[in-house]
């Protein structure tokens, strides 16, 4: 099953630039002087490698921060990362237009994790390990007021403004080159040696905090160096493509199911099949019969909220039993 789920993901990686609103075919895309040749490569192509590199390091994420906090409905997504790297970016489009918004995605994302993490610590001061009930509620918590600050933001605009905030929120991967791609392809190579070369202190903290720190794990390091490392991540992808939601909470878990392995020896599989999944979603979006191409958050989040409810019902027999 596993060699066929490789072989359907290549498939997919193969075949996705020469969909869209324009079928390609192969003989107009190997001759270069054919616009089907700069359509295919600058435009399809780069799409297809900021879609895989940018669903891989969602993925990736989403699998830390469950490891991280031992709750399987946390990743940067429920915990109000993407609202705070989201008002940041629309604060920096309305008041800021001079700023970068990769530079205010950051710093919203930052700001967002170091809160959740010190409000947590200063309720659980006498814990090792942060409180997961505590820091899911914060961040919900945080999430509703980045959306109320959204607003304000978003009737203080004009319709330029506004235009540009709603069409970051809804996610998309518009881009010409290879120049982005090749950005978040760094950032998740960064990210991913970052995840492989701390991996036995990972597999500690699946263990048990507590144990871990009688082993010698400095925890609270690792979690917040982890923590900043896949915020910096997830910040500077939000910051090209917008909120792309669910993908860090659906696909650890099916990965899990298919492999039925420890965390730790998922890295790659969650990684690799996080980018297929999202290439897989932009297919489906930039074929779909409407007048524009469907933004590739609302494809994501179709998916991924019934998966949500589906893990609460899951989570909640798990409690009564």
């Amino acid at each position: 099953m596993k060699i066929a789920l490789y072989v359907i993901a290549f498939i997919i990686l193969a075949i996705s630039p020469f969909f869209g609103e324009i079928t390609l075919n192969l003989k107009d895309v190997l001759d270069p002087t054919n616009s089907a040749n700069m359509v295919f490569w600058d435009l399809r192509v780069s799409r297809v490698l900021l879609a895989f590199f940018v669903g891989g390091i969602l993925s990736l994420g989403g699998l830390i921060f469950q490891i991280i906090f031992k709750n399987e409905l946390i990743t940067p997504y429920t915990l109000g990362i993407a609202s705070g790297t989201t008002l940041f970016t629309a604060v920096a489009i309305v008041f800021f237009p001079m700023l970068n918004i990769t530079i205010s995605s950051i710093f919203g994302s930052i700001v967002t994790i170091l809160i959740l993490y010190f409000i947590s610590k200063r309720i659980n001061k006498n814990s090792v390990a942060v409180s997961t009930n505590s820091i899911l509620l914060i961040g919900i918590s945080l999430s509703y007021f980045y959306g109320s600050a959204l607003m304000l933001v978003f009737y203080m605009s004009n319709l330029q403004e506004n235009y540009s905030i709603i069409r970051f929120t809804l996610g998309s991967l518009d881009t010409v080159g290879f120049t982005n791609g090749l950005i978040i392809m760094v950032v998740s190579a960064i990210f991913y040696f970052v995840v492989y070369f701390n991996k036995e202190k990972i597999k500690l903290l699946l263990i048990c905090n507590d144990t871990a720190f009688l082993k010698g794990l400095n925890v609270n390091k690792i979690s917040l160096l982890l923590l900043i490392v896949v915020s910096l991540s997830v910040g500077i992808s939000i910051s090209f493509v917008g909120p792309i939601g669910f993908i860090g909470l659906v696909i650890p878990h099916v990965i899990k199911l298919i492999y039925k392995q420890s965390a730790d020896k998922l890295f790659f599989p969650v990684f690799f099949f996080g980018g297929i999944f999202l290439v897989f979603s932009d297919l489906i979006s930039r074929n779909l019969n409407t007048d524009s191409t469907l933004p590739i958050g609302v494809v994501t989040a179709f998916i991924g909220a019934p998966f949500f409810v589906y893990l609460l019902i899951r989570r909640n027999k798990k409690v009564q039993n």
